[in-house]
Protein backbone atom coordinates (compact mmCIF):
# COMPACT_ATOMS: atom_id res chain seq x y z
CA UNK A 1 0.00 0.00 0.00
CA UNK A 2 3.03 2.67 1.16
CA UNK A 3 4.49 1.57 -2.57
CA UNK A 4 1.54 2.00 -4.37
CA UNK A 5 0.55 5.27 -2.18
CA UNK A 6 4.25 6.57 -3.35
CA UNK A 7 3.81 5.87 -7.22
CA UNK A 8 1.07 7.57 -7.51
CA UNK A 9 1.81 10.47 -5.54
CA UNK A 10 5.48 10.77 -6.84
CA UNK A 11 4.12 10.35 -10.98
CA UNK A 12 1.05 13.27 -10.27
CA UNK A 13 3.73 15.78 -8.85
CA UNK A 14 6.53 15.07 -11.85
CA UNK A 15 3.81 14.82 -14.79
CA UNK A 16 2.98 18.51 -13.27
CA UNK A 17 6.24 19.87 -12.87
CA UNK A 18 7.63 18.66 -15.61
CA UNK A 19 4.57 19.80 -18.02
CA UNK A 20 6.47 22.66 -19.36
CA UNK A 21 8.68 20.33 -20.82
CA UNK A 22 6.49 17.65 -21.56
CA UNK A 23 5.02 20.30 -24.26
CA UNK A 24 8.63 21.31 -25.40
CA UNK A 25 9.49 18.04 -26.22
CA UNK A 26 6.21 17.20 -28.00
CA UNK A 27 6.55 20.04 -30.18
CA UNK A 28 10.39 19.41 -30.74
CA UNK A 29 9.22 16.00 -31.55
CA UNK A 30 6.45 17.26 -34.28
CA UNK A 31 8.97 19.79 -35.74
CA UNK A 32 11.83 17.14 -36.51
CA UNK A 33 10.66 14.32 -37.81
CA UNK A 34 6.67 13.33 -39.28
CA UNK A 35 4.83 11.16 -36.73
CA UNK A 36 3.32 10.81 -33.78
CA UNK A 37 4.80 12.37 -30.46
CA UNK A 38 4.77 9.38 -28.34
CA UNK A 39 5.86 5.64 -29.22
CA UNK A 40 4.09 2.41 -27.67
CA UNK A 41 5.16 -0.65 -27.08
CA UNK A 42 4.21 -4.13 -26.04
CA UNK A 43 5.72 -5.24 -23.39
CA UNK A 44 5.42 -7.94 -20.02
CA UNK A 45 4.52 -6.56 -16.57
CA UNK A 46 3.11 -7.94 -13.35
CA UNK A 47 2.29 -11.73 -13.61
CA UNK A 48 2.76 -12.01 -17.35
CA UNK A 49 0.47 -9.32 -17.77
CA UNK A 50 1.44 -7.83 -21.61
CA UNK A 51 0.41 -4.18 -21.02
CA UNK A 52 1.35 -0.69 -23.36
CA UNK A 53 4.44 1.09 -22.30
CA UNK A 54 4.04 4.98 -23.20
CA UNK A 55 7.31 6.88 -24.30
CA UNK A 56 8.37 9.56 -26.08
CA UNK A 57 9.03 8.64 -29.86
CA UNK A 58 12.67 8.75 -30.25
CA UNK A 59 13.28 7.01 -33.73
CA UNK A 60 11.67 7.46 -37.42
CA UNK A 61 8.42 6.02 -37.99
CA UNK A 62 8.05 2.23 -38.58
CA UNK A 63 11.65 1.85 -37.17
CA UNK A 64 10.35 -1.34 -35.22
CA UNK A 65 10.23 -3.46 -38.80
CA UNK A 66 13.29 -2.00 -39.92
CA UNK A 67 15.60 -3.53 -36.92
CA UNK A 68 16.37 -5.10 -33.77
CA UNK A 69 14.25 -4.44 -30.75
CA UNK A 70 17.49 -3.26 -28.81
CA UNK A 71 19.21 0.21 -29.73
CA UNK A 72 22.62 0.13 -30.55
CA UNK A 73 25.14 3.18 -30.30
CA UNK A 74 24.82 5.25 -33.16
CA UNK A 75 21.72 3.39 -34.30
CA UNK A 76 20.35 5.02 -37.87
CA UNK A 77 16.77 5.25 -36.65
CA UNK A 78 17.48 6.89 -34.20
CA UNK A 79 16.09 10.81 -34.97
CA UNK A 80 18.01 14.28 -34.12
CA UNK A 81 15.74 14.94 -31.24
CA UNK A 82 15.91 11.32 -30.06
CA UNK A 83 19.49 11.01 -29.77
CA UNK A 84 19.42 13.92 -27.10
CA UNK A 85 15.89 12.74 -25.16
CA UNK A 86 17.46 8.87 -24.84
CA UNK A 87 21.19 10.75 -23.40
CA UNK A 88 18.93 12.15 -20.33
CA UNK A 89 16.19 9.79 -20.48
CA UNK A 90 13.43 12.18 -20.92
CA UNK A 91 12.05 9.68 -23.34
CA UNK A 92 10.70 7.65 -20.84
CA UNK A 93 8.79 10.00 -18.79
CA UNK A 94 5.36 9.38 -19.88
CA UNK A 95 5.75 6.06 -18.42
CA UNK A 96 4.63 7.56 -15.29
CA UNK A 97 1.06 7.63 -16.88
CA UNK A 98 1.94 3.76 -16.99
CA UNK A 99 2.39 3.92 -13.34
CA UNK A 100 -0.71 6.02 -12.67
CA UNK A 101 -3.20 3.38 -14.47
CA UNK A 102 -1.03 0.78 -12.37
CA UNK A 103 0.80 -1.30 -15.30
CA UNK A 104 4.07 -0.36 -13.65
CA UNK A 105 6.03 1.11 -10.63
CA UNK A 106 8.24 3.94 -9.88
CA UNK A 107 10.81 1.41 -8.83
CA UNK A 108 10.95 -2.20 -10.17
CA UNK A 109 12.26 -4.36 -12.97
CA UNK A 110 12.42 -3.11 -16.34
CA UNK A 111 9.48 -4.59 -18.19
CA UNK A 112 10.60 -6.55 -21.84
CA UNK A 113 9.33 -7.24 -24.97
CA UNK A 114 7.29 -10.42 -25.23
CA UNK A 115 10.44 -12.23 -27.19
CA UNK A 116 13.27 -11.79 -24.49
CA UNK A 117 11.01 -12.35 -21.48
CA UNK A 118 10.09 -15.73 -23.39
CA UNK A 119 14.15 -16.63 -23.36
CA UNK A 120 14.18 -15.89 -19.43
CA UNK A 121 14.91 -19.37 -17.12
CA UNK A 122 11.70 -20.20 -15.66
CA UNK A 123 12.49 -19.87 -12.40
CA UNK A 124 13.60 -16.15 -12.82
CA UNK A 125 10.37 -15.09 -15.05
CA UNK A 126 8.14 -16.12 -12.22
CA UNK A 127 10.32 -14.03 -9.88
CA UNK A 128 10.79 -11.19 -12.03
CA UNK A 129 7.01 -11.25 -12.76
CA UNK A 130 6.30 -11.48 -9.57
CA UNK A 131 6.32 -7.49 -8.65
CA UNK A 132 5.22 -4.46 -11.14
CA UNK A 133 7.76 -3.53 -12.92
CA UNK A 134 9.31 0.01 -12.71
CA UNK A 135 10.56 3.19 -14.50
CA UNK A 136 14.06 2.75 -12.94
CA UNK A 137 15.70 -0.06 -11.35
CA UNK A 138 19.77 -1.11 -10.40
CA UNK A 139 19.84 -2.55 -13.67
CA UNK A 140 19.10 0.70 -15.79
CA UNK A 141 21.82 2.37 -13.51
CA UNK A 142 24.43 0.00 -13.96
CA UNK A 143 23.58 -0.44 -17.90
CA UNK A 144 22.83 3.11 -18.68
CA UNK A 145 25.29 3.23 -21.18
CA UNK A 146 23.85 -0.14 -23.18
CA UNK A 147 23.73 0.82 -26.42
CA UNK A 148 27.14 1.75 -26.62
CA UNK A 149 28.21 -0.95 -25.02
CA UNK A 150 26.25 -3.31 -27.63
CA UNK A 151 27.97 -1.17 -30.71
CA UNK A 152 31.28 -2.22 -29.90
CA UNK A 153 29.85 -6.09 -30.90
CA UNK A 154 29.92 -7.56 -33.70
CA UNK A 155 26.13 -9.58 -33.24
CA UNK A 156 24.33 -7.12 -30.74
CA UNK A 157 21.61 -9.05 -30.33
CA UNK A 158 23.56 -12.12 -29.26
CA UNK A 159 25.54 -9.93 -27.26
CA UNK A 160 22.30 -8.63 -24.98
CA UNK A 161 20.95 -11.98 -24.90
CA UNK A 162 23.92 -14.10 -23.86
CA UNK A 163 26.08 -11.01 -21.70
CA UNK A 164 23.68 -7.84 -20.77
CA UNK A 165 20.58 -9.85 -20.06
CA UNK A 166 22.14 -12.72 -17.41
CA UNK A 167 23.68 -9.48 -15.44
CA UNK A 168 20.01 -7.22 -15.55
CA UNK A 169 17.76 -10.46 -14.17
CA UNK A 170 20.55 -10.88 -11.41
CA UNK A 171 19.54 -7.36 -10.93
CA UNK A 172 16.26 -7.95 -11.16
CA UNK A 173 16.08 -11.10 -8.89
CA UNK A 174 18.25 -8.69 -6.39
CA UNK A 175 15.29 -6.30 -6.12
CA UNK A 176 12.44 -8.90 -5.62
CA UNK A 177 14.61 -10.48 -2.75
CA UNK A 178 15.64 -7.31 -1.13
CA UNK A 179 12.96 -4.61 -1.82
CA UNK A 180 11.84 -1.77 0.41
CA UNK A 181 10.57 1.38 0.55
CA UNK A 182 14.03 2.84 2.16
CA UNK A 183 15.84 0.77 -1.25
CA UNK A 184 13.15 2.21 -3.83
CA UNK A 185 14.11 6.39 -2.30
CA UNK A 186 17.79 5.40 -2.84
CA UNK A 187 17.60 4.01 -6.34
CA UNK A 188 15.42 6.86 -7.54
CA UNK A 189 18.42 9.55 -6.17
CA UNK A 190 20.79 7.14 -7.48
CA UNK A 191 18.89 7.50 -11.20
CA UNK A 192 18.62 11.00 -10.98
CA UNK A 193 22.52 11.24 -10.01
CA UNK A 194 23.52 8.96 -12.76
CA UNK A 195 21.17 10.78 -15.28
CA UNK A 196 22.96 14.47 -14.26
CA UNK A 197 26.15 13.49 -13.41
CA UNK A 198 27.07 10.92 -15.74
CA UNK A 199 28.33 8.97 -12.46
CA UNK A 200 26.65 5.52 -12.06
CA UNK A 201 28.22 5.46 -8.35
CA UNK A 202 28.73 1.32 -8.93
CA UNK A 203 28.29 -0.67 -5.86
Amino acid sequence: MLKRGFDVVFSVCALLLLSPLLLAVALLIKLDSPGPVFFRQIRVGLDGREFRIYKFRTMKVDSGSQGPQITVGGDSRITRSGAILRRYKVDEIPQFLNVLVGDMSVVGPRPEVPRYVAMYPVETRRVVLSVRPGITDLASIEYRDESELLAASNDPESTYVKQIMPGKLRHYERYVRERSFLGDLAIVARSFRAVFTGRVNHR
